[in-house]
């Protein structure tokens, strides 16, 4: 199996790219936080090791799908301040579009942004009909953004022992929504 290319995608203020070794460091303490992963799996914070295996699963999943997460960068100054992308594992409930950010980026519109990137991507590029977000029914920033980026509640979902809600959106609402914003 040869590797896939992960394409760069680029809005106003972000990169979105692939995974580099060295964002492990910075990865390895947004996702060490007890804040940030309150509403993620199973809730516990990561270690650093645990961080390099998500790193190799989110590669892994480009290789497999041909889409996936990609590591977020502010552009000016070049930090990596989280990930945003595509996600459907083995058994999930559709094509996602997922974020984490770092804490003391909440509240600047970097998942907003950079999940519409993934979302244009996901219609445009990959010719999906429908995308969703997986979202704890806590988490109301996370439910905040997937409701920016157009989505809405779908239905309940168990993964595992956790009871999620599904967020959605087609494609045909998708663009009308991109066409009035262009207007």
């Amino acid at each position: 199996m040869t590797g896939v290319e992960i394409p760069i995608l680029e809005t106003a203020r972000l990169r979105l790219r692939g995974w580099e070794g060295d964002d492990l460091d910075p990865y390895a303490a947004i996702l060490g936080d007890p804040e940030v992963t309150r509403y993620l799996g199973d809730t516990r914070p990561f270690d650093r090791v645990a961080t390099w295996r998500k790193m190799a699963m989110l590669v892994g999943h480009w290789q497999l799908r041909g889409y996936g997460i990609w590591a977020v960068v502010e552009r000016a100054p070049e930090r990596f301040v989280g990930r945003v992308g595509l996600w459907n594992p083995e058994g999930w409930p559709g094509l996602e579009v997922g974020w984490v950010v770092a804490r003391e980026h909440w509240g600047r519109g970097i998942a907003t942004e950079a999940g519409d990137a993934a979302m244009r991507f996901a219609f445009e590029r990959l010719g999906a009909e429908h995308v969703v977000s997986v979202i704890h029914p806590e988490n109301a920033r996370s439910i905040r953004v997937a409701e920016r980026l157009g989505e809405r509640f779908e239905r309940p979902h168990r993964l595992g022992e956790v009871e999620v809600s599904v967020y959605g959106i087609g494609r045909e609402e998708w663009a009308s929504l991109e066409a009035r914003s262009k207007a």
